[in-house]
């Protein structure tokens, strides 16, 4: 059975926080719904739909920024009750507008995350959880990485409460009162967690995730360990997730599962018979969806999914049908509804126009006057920069509350930018001059009308560390620019893993020193990326790593006066020992380094860059084929008479260019790691062997493993 929606778009209010719009329930079946919704002005909105127009129940006045929207209620009551978390204050509303709850928590830090059953309230900040009971401190947590989302398992239908913690380092915390009664490691990032069937499902311990790398999962957290059901990759490169819902959409009396995604694409699974999710419907909307709801909006009887996007706008995707199929009255009916409607539209773009032309005299009259203070028009930009473990490559994402006009990016560091197929804007790059200014890269992003979010895709080079600088541009009159910056660290290439292979033959880096905990974590934080900026708990923390261009391992032990690092890649071990000691010398303190070098994980190092190096060569030298065998089989008209596999080059002929484009100094980044390893390998010997690296050059120009191998070890 095909699903098919049809889009209508509902209001605009400000930009909007991820879950911050719910549906109140209805008050029969397959009946209209009000809609309530939050945003960055402060401001509480609740509409419902009448005769197609957006009509408001209740509007609050404008104050913090809303960071979460939650319905609330008596238990096995209709959740009616709207609670928002603003800043540290949680504040409660009637479904009419009446405020009855004011909270202070005095908590450090703003809310993020929140979640309600029934008088249990649990709040999550950056760093720490905290769980209430009718707004009494019950527990208290310290998290050792960022927390992103938090829930608790239905406790009407579990004898406990059992609180769960999404957080930044894959893993999802079950707690018990104060302490974590067991971890689970996810397949990235999770970002959102939403009970199964919006109850936790038959068991009533069943947990959806959807993860930054945009991942979806579903665990049952059982009392003693979790059990992973399935888990959904992110094969087609879509964005990551922001938000799920489970709802009745195709309308076989099984709830489907809803999810929207921070690239704007909104998903409908269904469920076969094994219980496992099948996709059902997708659809593009033009920036990210913040919130997502099932449930009945525009007109009794007809199930929509609602979604809200960043820049605030409230869009139904209906199973209403566009054309009706009517008879002569009814079109007459029709022709008059819409009459209203286009007459309305023009009521109220007029009235806009008028508001437009006043709005803009007051400023002009503002910023002429001898009083005025600078006028620049503010605007907000939600910005994402993450490692992509599959290509190891990182991803901006700029996302601007209006059309982005220009996008200027410049780095300090080389830095290759990589092709985006979403990406529709034009890129012009400028010479710079990198001996004088640091200039490494100036390219500038030109955005087609109405473009509102730019994904671009770039490269590093390890132990190449410095800044990414994006100047942001948006249409909007006088002319202002935001500036963001991103900090490439010196291992970009690594990120952060819970297990590691303790078999593979290890280099060891040792350093001792007057040196505190929090100034070594300090240090590994400016290394690496995915560290959590506050120094762990405890006397000593141990973080594994993985390097996503080669694979190859970091193992990080570090206490106050002591840091060991241990790697397979003699490169890294270099990089380490160059950085650290250069930050502590700015820092006036005094280190003793020593080090293992393991002649073993040279070769070993060499025979994981192996099959890339292959991959790549063979992948040039059929690409420089392509042009000769084309111009052969215009010349004979056929390709009969060539052996198979240049057949097979001439078929794939478009996506090995494709690939090749995509993949710009690839081979020299290859040829690049196998040179900093020769020399890294004899820079801890004592002995400087750059005069043979043109040598090294000839044999990778005709490479074979085993003669490189015994260059290697004959140097």
């Amino acid at each position: 059975m095909d699903l098919n929606l049809n889009r209508a778009d509902y209001l605009q209010v400000g930009v909007t926080s991820q879950k911050t719009m719910k549906l109140l329930p209805a008050s029969r079946h397959k009946a209209t719904q009000k809609v309530v919704i939050g945003d960055h002005d402060g401001v509480v909105m609740c509409f419902g739909m009448k005769k197609g127009e957006a009509v408001a129940v209740f509007k609050t006045l404008p104050g913090q920024k809303i960071a979460r929207l939650e319905l609330g209620g008596v238990l096995n009551t209709p959740q009616e009750k709207i609670f928002i978390a603003a800043g540290s204050e949680i504040r409660g509303f009637t479904k009419r507008g009446k405020q009855f709850l004011s909270f202070e928590t005095n908590l450090t830090e703003s809310i993020k995350a929140m979640y309600i059953s029934g008088s249990d309230l649990f709040l999550s900040a950056s760093y720490i959880y905290n769980h209430y009971c009718d707004c009494k401190d019950q527990h208290y947590y310290l998290s050792g990485d960022k927390i992103n989302d938090v829930i608790c398992l239905p406790v009407e239908r579990l004898p406990r409460i059992t609180p769960i913690l999404a957080c930044q380092d894959r893993v999802l915390r079950v707690l018990q009162g104060s302490d974590v009664m067991y971890e689970t490691e996810v397949p990235g990032p999770p970002t959102v967690l939403a009970l199964h069937n919006g109850n936790g499902g038959d068991s009533g311990e069943e947990l959806l995730f959807g993860t930054s790398d945009g991942k979806l999962g579903l665990i049952q957290i059982t009392t003693s360990k979790p059990i992973h059901k399935w888990e959904i990759q992110n094969e087609k490169k879509r964005g990551g997730i922001l938000c799920v819902d489970s709802f009745d959409i195709v309308g076989d009396g099984v709830k489907d599962l809803l999810v929207g995604r921070d690239d704007g694409m909104v998903e409908v699974y269904s469920f076969d018979n094994a219980n496992e999710p099948v996709l059902r419907f997708d659809q593009m909307l033009s920036e990210s969806v913040t919130s997502i709801q099932g449930g009945c909006i525009g007109k009794d009887g007809y199930d929509e999914i609602v979604v809200s996007t960043y820049s605030g706008w409230v869009t139904g995707l209906t199973t209403e049908p566009i054309h009706k199929e009517s008879g002569p009255g009814e079109e007459l009916k029709i022709n008059q509804e819409m009459q209203n409607k286009i007459s309305s539209l023009r009521s109220e773009l007029e009235h806009l126009q008028y508001k437009v032309l006043q709005e803009r005299e007051k400023y002009q009259q503002s910023s002429q006057s001898s009083k005025a203070k600078s006028a620049v028009p503010s605007f907000s930009v939600n910005d994402k920069f993450t490692l992509n473990k599959d290509d190891a490559s990182y991803s901006l994402i700029l996302e601007v509350q209006t059309a982005i006009d220009n996008v200027l990016i410049q780095s300090d560091v080389p830095i290759d930018l990589l092709d985006v197929d979403k990406n529709s804007a034009v890129v012009s790059f400028s010479s710079c001059d990198s001996e004088s200014n640091d200039n490494f890269l100036l390219a500038t992003y030109r955005c087609q009308a109405n473009t509102t979010r730019l994904e671009l895709k770039i490269r590093s080079i390890e132990g190449q560390y410095g800044t990414l600088q994006a100047y942001v541009t948006p249409r909007i009159q006088p002319k202002t620019c935001q500036v963001h910056q991103y900090l490439i660290k010196p291992l970009s290439l690594h990120q952060r893993t819970h297990f590691i292979d303790h078999d593979r033959p290890m280099n060891t880096l040792t350093l001792t020193g007057q040196f505190s905990f929090a100034e070594v974590h300090s240090w590994v934080v400016f290394c690496l990326p995915e560290v959590p900026e506050k120094p762990p708990a405890g006397e000593c923390v141990t973080f594994y790593f993985q390097n996503t261009f080669l694979d190859t391992q970091l193992e990080s032990t570090y206490r106050k006066g002591e840091g060991i690092f241990k790697s397979d890649n003699i490169s890294t071990i270099s990089i380490l020992k160059d950085v650290l000691s250069k930050e502590a010398t700015k820092r006036k303190i005094n280190l003793n380094i020593s080090y293992e070098i393991n002649e073993v994980s040279v070769k070993h190092t060499l025979k994981l860059i192996h099959p890339k190096l292959e991959y790549q060569l063979l992948l040039a030298k059929k690409v420089q084929l392509i042009d000769a065998l084309k111009e052969l089989q215009v010349h004979e008209g056929n390709t009969d008479f060539l052996i198979p596999e240049y057949r097979c080059i001439l078929e794939e002929a478009d996506h090995l260019q494709e690939e090749y484009k995509k993949q710009p100094a690839h081979l020299e980044r290859l040829y690049g790691m196998i040179t900093d390893l020769f020399i890294d390998k004899f820079k801890f010997k004592g002995t400087n062997v750059k005069t043979r690296v043109p040598l090294l050059l000839e044999i990778l120009d005709s490479y074979d493993q085993n003669a490189l191998i015994a260059f290697f070890d004959a140097a």
